[in-house]
């Protein structure tokens, strides 16, 4: 593997291995503080990003990397007109590593042809997220120690979270998996990624608009925002906004061993009040993704 762009790219043994490095990497982080040494990290973005920027920067500086790059499109060439292929050949001359978000689906599959240099996608427009869904799988793996035989909730907005798409994808590979499909009718799993991960591959799943009578059978809630822009009109969201808020009171016939997650940012679609609830993995999954990146940096480069 010489480049991230798409989750499918990993094979689930490929997956395990880097799940068997992160976890080594918790458990043993002295022994990778010089593995990166002399080595450099570009974090081109051409959109904003606060979470997934500082879990690369951070991975790379604690391999005793460096890093550089640019957080907004404005303060690159781009805003002069220079084309993908330009700024990844030329930025291909300075570093070992790139990590590329652009607003643009396909951008950093059309960089990993030109710059050289290894390119992981870290989020296409709606397309792809491959390194959140790695994040996603180290999380679920730490939490629960496997992958088959688990119920998966996925809540909010199902229609353009790319996160939800790469998870049910990713997922969709492993024994005894159902998924339970939770959302606004407005906002339902597109029938591709149904068609495809699901349906061809005669895994169960139900789809309801109400989170609160399938909670029972959850062994995972995957939150997500319901944005009031994804709406036509004001009264829709309004009447359905309420419904996709997880609160303690929706938890009363939760499993005591729910793992609850969400990629973040939260605005309100999880109350505070269950933030130091022990079933809330949300912040865990965040540091998780620093070291599941390290681990991914370190298998780009060979190291």
């Amino acid at each position: 593997m010489q480049n991230l762009i798409d989750i499918l790219e990993l094979s689930t043994t490929e997956i395990d291995e880097l799940i068997d490095r992160a976890n080594d990497i918790i458990a043993h982080p002295e022994e990778y503080r010089e593995k990166c040494r002399y080595k450099k990290l570009a974090t081109l973005f051409f959109e904003p990003s606060t979470r997934t920027r500082l879990s690369f920067e951070a991975a790379m500086l604690d391999l005793g990397g460096s890093v550089m790059g640019f957080s907004e499109a404005q303060s690159s060439s781009a805003a002069k007109g220079e084309s993908v292929a330009d700024t990844v050949r030329t930025v291909g001359c300075y570093a070992d590593i790139i990590a590329m978000r652009h607003p643009k689906e396909g951008a950093p599959l059309v960089a990993s042809m030109h710059a050289g240099v290894p390119v992981i996608n870290a989020g296409d427009g709606g397309h792809n997220h491959p390194t959140q869904t790695l994040t996603d799988l180290l999380t679920i793996k730490r939490e629960k120690g496997h992958f088959d035989n688990l119920t998966i909730g996925v809540c909010g907005d199902l229609k353009f979270g790319r996160t939800v798409h790469s998870l049910i994808q990713a997922m969709s590979r492993y024994e005894g998996i159902k998924f339970v499909l939770i959302s606004p009718e407005e906002l339902k799993l597109p029938s591709y990624v149904k068609n495809d991960a699901i349906k061809k591959k005669n895994i169960p799943y139900e789809q309801t608009t109400d989170l609160v009578s399938v909670m029972p059978e959850l062994d995972i809630l995957y939150m997500t925002r319901v944005q009031r822009e994804r709406f036509f009109n004001e009264e829709d969201y309004i009447r359905l906004k309420d419904s996709y808020i997880l609160t303690p009171d929706k938890l009363t016939n939760a499993k005591q061993d729910l793992t609850i997650m969400h990629p973040l940012p939260r605005v309100n679609e999880i109350s505070v009040a269950i933030d130091d609830d022990p079933r809330a993995a949300y912040f865990r999954q965040v540091k998780n993704g620093k070291f599941i990146r390290m681990a991914l940096i370190l298998k780009l480069l060979g190291l």
